[in-house]
């Protein structure tokens, strides 16, 4: 089926995650203590720690600096305690933004991403205000160029739930959550490696901004991004 272009898009926010290379550590690092908190230390038996150890080596983030969070998380060492929370809302133009933080300090947390809406134009919402804009999935993006009908064939073997090609001729492989690892291995088996792999919130429909509303709001996406509790940010603005 065909779908938005949204390459370009992808490839930016690529950019600016490569720009922040620091700032990725903590996060993963924090993903890692959240994961093995919740799940155990042990990756074979806790996916979502797998996945953030993936995350840990894309970034190149040392295997010493992973076990030692792990054994924070876990109780063999002493660590921050840190907390998953999600905040919803509207950016420029009605476009929809979820931000996931890991804080160890709500009140802080809600008073800087509450300042960032009422500073760039946004309004924070209530829990579920625009979530059901979005649909957790896996997500696997081929660059434009790749073999559509070979990826289709051994995805869809794998699992996944549709291939998706774009305007802009990107491919994108869309799994079920629990799903994720299997279509991305079998896709590698294959000789597939997708250029973005991740279990991620997809706009199920997208708002397109152009000229100082595409401006505003991505001011607003980058100073939602540098928050030092933002995880992610996913949105539903389509930007030139």
């Amino acid at each position: 089926m065909a779908g938005h272009s949204k390459w370009a898009n992808i490839q930016h926010r690529k950019g600016r995650q490569d720009e922040k290379r620091g700032k990725l550590w903590t996060r993963v690092i924090r993903e890692i203590i959240v994961a093995a908190r919740h799940g155990g230390g042990d990756p074979k038996e806790n996916p979502r720690l797998r996945l953030a150890i993936e995350k840990a080596k894309a970034v190149n983030l040392p295997l010493d600096t992973v076990k030692k969070n792990i054994d924070k998380a876990t109780g063999n060492l002493e660590g921050s305690s840190y907390e998953e929370v999600r905040y919803e809302g509207y950016g420029i133009g009605g476009a929809a933004i979820i931000i996931d933080c890991m804080t160890d300090n709500r009140v802080r947390t809600v008073a800087e991403v509450r300042h960032m809406f009422s500073k760039y134009g946004g309004n924070l919402g209530t829990e579920g205000s625009v979530a059901f804009q979005f649909k957790h999935v896996g997500q696997l993006v081929f660059a434009p160029g790749a073999d559509e009908d070979k990826i289709m064939e051994v995805a869809l073997d794998a699992g996944a739930d549709d291939v998706v090609t774009d305007d802009d001729g990107a491919i994108e492989v869309l799994t079920p959550p629990t799903g994720f690892e299997a279509v991305q291995a079998a896709l590698e088996a294959a000789g597939f490696k997708a250029d973005v792999a991740e279990v991620t919130m997809r706009a199920e429909n997208n708002v397109e901004l152009e000229g100082e509303d595409a401006a505003r709001m991505q001011k607003l996406l980058d100073m939602m991004e540098d928050l030092d509790d933002t995880q992610d940010v996913f949105h539903n603005a389509v930007l030139p």
